[in-house]
């Protein structure tokens, strides 16, 4: 891996003097290069294995950029990519790995909100994305991961796995497939409704987990979405469900006593509030249906970790013990069953903070 070949390769202000380790992703390997004019800048490369294109990722990524950049006040609200010598975005090296560069921007991220603030924050970021972009064309992008939200299709993939059963899993879960599928109707409304044009497509982030959010040293208010890798087009309830799926859940994504899993209505309304308020242009089919999308979205994950479950884990390997992934699946139905019980109140706020925003 020639780190320091590819820091070379960019248009930076100065000559890379120095290249450090930076971050803790778990994607892309990832370096902090300072230059002689002391210029900072984060150098990556590109996770081939997980991305299969490194040249449509990077042509998603750096219009959106471009495009946010001709909106915003403060140039740290998003990423800047840095043109490689040859004026793509991208260098390609001699053992055909991609790399890519773009300015350091000084800030912190974090992994679980501390306070209601950091959650509202996180929302703010997401929303103002949605709004930033909303005259984008969002099927100009690339789909970066085909089908990736689209539930039907995940659905008919989960029924091919309960029919092969390729280790022999079916037979142990069979209350857990029937949940699943008992819910296959409701899990489809919102492929459903994009394939009707009843709701807009949008670009969105489809990683909108707290940790995605640069938040300012200073203020501790959100500053842009990072990882974007995942853009791509799709609808606006995706970032908004599994934001919900993610933060405003009790437990662990993977916690065995599913008595601990519940939704939380307190968070479910700082994350409702922050949304809508950065994100005025939402039609009001979106917003109506921001507690399906959280529905969907959760449900989505249990068959997707079911799947995998009955497929010997594949998809989701990394594993800590051999139920690891019913598990995952299992927690998550628990939200989705507390989604149902909450269903009514989930609306009502909804409802409300519209109301009270729209007014």
């Amino acid at each position: 891996m020639n780190i320091e070949k590819a820091a070379y390769e960019f248009q930076t202000e100065g000559s890379p003097v120095e290249c450090n380790a930076f971050g803790h992703g778990h994607i892309n390997n990832t370096f902090c290069i300072i230059t002689d004019t002391g210029a900072k800048y984060v150098l990556q490369r590109i996770n081939k294995y997980v991305f299969k294109n490194p040249i449509q990722v990077m042509a998603n990524t750096s219009s959106v950029t471009n495009y946010l950049r001709q909106r915003i006040e403060d140039p740290r609200m998003t990423l800047h990519f840095i043109p490689a010598k040859t004026g793509r975005y991208y260098y390609k090296d001699r053992e055909g790995e991609f790399w890519r560069m773009y300015d350091f921007v000084g800030g912190f991220t974090l992994d679980m909100p501390e306070t209601d603030e950091d959650f509202y924050q996180s929302a703010l970021a997401f929303g103002r994305f949605q709004e930033l972009l909303s005259d984008y064309p969002a099927d100009t992008l690339y789909e970066i991961i085909p089908n990736f939200h689209n539930t039907i299709d995940r659905y008919n993939q989960f029924k091919e796995s309960v029919k092969t059963d390729m280790v022999g899993r079916v037979a142990e879960v069979q209350q857990d497939i029937q949940f699943l599928l008992d819910r296959e109707e409701m899990g489809s409304t919102l492929q459903k409704m994009l394939s009707a044009g009843i709701l807009p497509l949008r670009v969105t982030h489809n990683d909108t987990k707290l940790n995605n959010v640069l938040l300012d040293t200073a203020t501790r208010k959100s500053l842009c979405v990072l990882d974007l890798d995942t853009v791509m087009p799709g609808s606006s309830l995706y970032d908004f469900g599994d934001s919900i799926r993610f933060g405003a859940a009790t437990a662990a994504e993977d916690e065995p006593d599913t008595s601990k899993m519940k939704l939380d209505l307190h968070l479910f309304e700082v994350y409702t509030k922050g949304f809508l308020q950065a994100a005025p242009s939402l039609t009001n089919m979106e917003v109506s249906m921001l507690p399906m999308g959280a529905y969907v979205m959760t449900l989505e994950l249990a068959v997707r970790f079911l799947k995998d479950y009955l497929d010997g884990d594949l998809y989701f390997s990394k594993i800590s013990y051999p139920e690891h992934n019913l598990v995952r699946a299992r927690s998550q139905m628990a939200l989705v069953a507390d989604m149902e019980k909450k269903w009514t109140q989930m609306n009502l706020i909804v409802a409300q903070m519209a109301d009270e925003i729209r007014r």
